[in-house]
């Protein structure tokens, strides 16, 4: 029954051969290079459309919930760890990018609760979210994408704990500090309320992830049928030690989300490159973007932001050569 939940409802295996059908039916050879290559395309594209579609929907309905205002008092009621780890848990139910988490996470610091927690939030909402565990399961299989949500959480708190400890509440911008947050009534939402900004964010995800799953699965298209199995197996594969630090800061100028990711990452893993190479190149893109690095310059200064992408870059890496060391018994 797992199985058939994993390869069919989640794999969708169903539409690959749906998709492999309907090519070969209008003369497309779908064993060359460009038909597979284009298998792969719509395959790729249409599964991870519906799933992130279905996914937004329900994660946002429970994110109605939990507003930033109400966010701010339940992670105000806990200190120390606890209170990494539930920044670091908030993260997950949050589908963003680590461009569009910046301003909560602005929020969060303004709204004066403590650096390292609001740095835990920060760390673990682009890399980890429910949506992404199930992408992953329907990929990777269920045991490798709950390890690497488990490893991502534990990035985000040990980093934010990490952050608490070095005492850096001088380096964030003093606009950052000073801001007015504005307080606003709790207002309860009714059920058709909640569909309502279920249907709003799913749409508006949409919109901004789109072109990169576009973009994500046209490289992995590339990857998957035109770039020789020998050249990854050179650069990412097991003979080259040092593969998880290469993908790693290969992925840091890199901007996209997981949705847009996880396409490469399969790609890379079908032709030869390690299980841990392949996942600190999705965590590196999805959290330590150039474009989220600029942003986030702008509200921290650069000894923290240093810190943050130190502590961040070493936590990938490390979970890179762990996942390629128990890659025998995953895969």
């Amino acid at each position: 029954m797992w199985n058939f939940i994993q390869n069919q409802v989640l794999g969708m295996k169903w539409l690959n051969s749906l998709v492999g059908d309907l090519l070969f039916s209008f003369g497309v050879d779908i064993e060359s290079r460009l038909g597979g290559s284009l298998q792969f395309f719509i395959y790729d594209v249409l599964k991870i459309t519906i799933l992130l579609c279905f996914l937004i929907f329900m994660i946002s309905y429970i994110q109605s919930y939990f507003p930033p205002e109400r966010s701010r008092k339940i992670l105000g009621r806990f200190n120390g760890i606890w209170a990494n780890i539930l920044g670091a848990l908030l993260g997950t139910i949050t589908p963003f990018c680590s461009c569009s988490s910046i301003p909560i996470f602005i929020g969060f610091t303004s709204a004066g609760l403590p650096l390292g927690v609001t740095f835990s939030f920060l760390i673990s909402s682009p890399m980890v979210d429910l949506g992404s565990l199930v992408l992953l399961m329907s990929i990777f299989g269920s045991e490798i994408a709950i390890l690497y949500v488990i490893f991502g959480l534990i990035i985000a708190v040990v980093g934010g704990s990490l952050i608490s400890k070095f005492k850096m509440e001088d380096q964030v911008e003093d606009f950052v500090k000073n801001a007015n947050f504005m307080e606003s009534d709790n207002i309860s939402l009714s059920v058709l309320d909640r569909v309502s900004f279920a249907k709003e964010q799913v749409l508006e995800t949409f919109k901004k992830v789109f072109p990169y799953i576009i973009l994500g699965v046209g490289i992995g298209a590339l990857i998957h049928n035109w770039i020789p199995e020998v050249w990854v197996e050179k650069v990412l594969g097991s003979n080259n030690p040092f593969g998880v630090i290469i993908a790693t800061f290969i992925g840091i100028p890199m901007y996209a989300d997981i949705f847009g990711t996880i396409p490469i990452a399969e790609a890379l893993l079908l032709k030869g490159a390690q299980l841990g190479t392949v996942l600190s190149f999705m965590m590196s893109v999805t959290t330590l973007s150039l474009p989220s690095i600029i942003m986030l310059k702008k509200a921290i200064k650069p000894k923290l932001l240093a810190t943050f992408i130190g502590i961040c870059s070493l936590g990938i890496i490390i979970v890179g050569y762990l996942f390629n060391y128990l890659s025998p018994y995953l895969i």
